[in-house]
């Protein structure tokens, strides 16, 4: 089991900027290349009021700052010389979809709109780029709960119609125990969610953002790793009934330790991904290489991550 593919984190919302410009994007290009990624996705484009490029839209709508560089023309840029695709994130309001508690509100139209608008520049501006070759949608959820179904339905659509049908990911996460061990004091909610309502809620998801999503990379980090195989072939069995193309978005930070967030233990990384090709899932994308596993990250740990996974991966 091998990492295909990463998130690229720009915004850092809840991780530290590491403060990078083009000299150290190439670098970091070239290591995620010589352990085999060929897939790169911008997580999102923007949130609130920070953006990754001068977009006319977001600086008119949401007034967001303006940028000191184009990421995305950056990134695009160095996908092409790469060799490697190049998923576009859309914005995330931080507001118009999600409460205090995280659950989608009646709002959601709002956030589809600046998108919709969002997704046409984006596609006249850089749609010519060799390596853009696909999207992702970057409202995370793990329950039927709002609209979830309606935006990702909406948003989905319209990507592919601007694009030529260019595919569509999402990465939700498990609403387990993990997840609630973070949130409890807010949310004030049931427990964490048992198989079968995840299996019932997703099966319900999965029926309706039919023909607007194609890839499904849940997040693997917010259950036990003894109840992690469980969720996973899941997945896996309603991907396959709706026709999706399952990956697991394969975390390289670690969830159990009192900072948010450090590198991942190798062991745990390592069980992860077997745990995943046990259930039959065949490709990963993690969260995320520069910050916690690339060789000039700021944590001396990730380099060492790295290592230990070439060693991994090596014939």
């Amino acid at each position: 089991m091998k990492l295909k593919a990463t998130f690229l984190d720009e915004i850092s919302h809840d991780i530290p900027h590491q403060n990078w410009g083009e000299k150290e994007w190439d670098a970091d290009f070239a290591h995620m290349k010589a352990i085999g990624i060929e897939m790169l996705v911008l997580i999102r484009c923007g949130y609130k009021r920070w953006q990754t490029f001068p977009s006319e839209v977001l600086s008119t709508t949401e007034k967001c700052y303006p940028p000191p560089v184009d990421l995305v023309e950056m990134f695009l840029s160095l996908s092409d010389k790469y060799g490697m695709q190049f998923y576009f994130g859309l914005y995330d309001s931080g507001r118009y979809w999600v409460d205090a508690n995280f659950w989608t509100n009646g709002n959601y139209e709002r956030e589809v709109a600046v998108n919709m608008e969002l997704i046409k520049e984006v596609w006249t501006k850089y749609g010519h780029y060799k390596s853009f070759s696909g999207w992702y949608l970057s409202q995370e959820c793990s329950r039927n709960n709002g609209k979830v179904i309606e935006m990702f339905a909406k948003l989905g659509k319209y990507c592919k119609q601007v694009s030529n049908e260019l595919p569509v990911l999402i990465s939700p996460y498990i609403d387990g125990k993990k997840n609630h061990s973070e949130l409890a004091a807010d949310k004030q909610v049931d427990g964490p969610i048992t198989t079968e309502t995840h299996e019932r809620e997703w099966n319900e998801i999965f029926a309706g953002i039919k023909g607007a999503v194609d890839i499904v990379a849940f997040q693997d980090g917010h259950v036990d790793y003894d109840e992690l195989v469980d969720f996973l072939k899941i997945n896996k069995r309603l991907c396959d009934k709706h026709g999706l193309q399952c990956w697991t978005n394969s975390e390289t930070f670690d969830r159990d330790m009192p900072i948010k967030f450090l590198p991942i233990k190798w062991e745990k990384l390592k069980l992860k991904l077997e745990l995943a090709s046990q259930a039959g899932i065949e490709n990963a994308i993690t969260f995320e290489f520069s910050h916690f596993m690339s060789p000039q990250s700021m944590y001396v740990s990730a380099g060492h991550l790295y290592n230990r996974y070439k060693e991994y991966i090596a014939p």
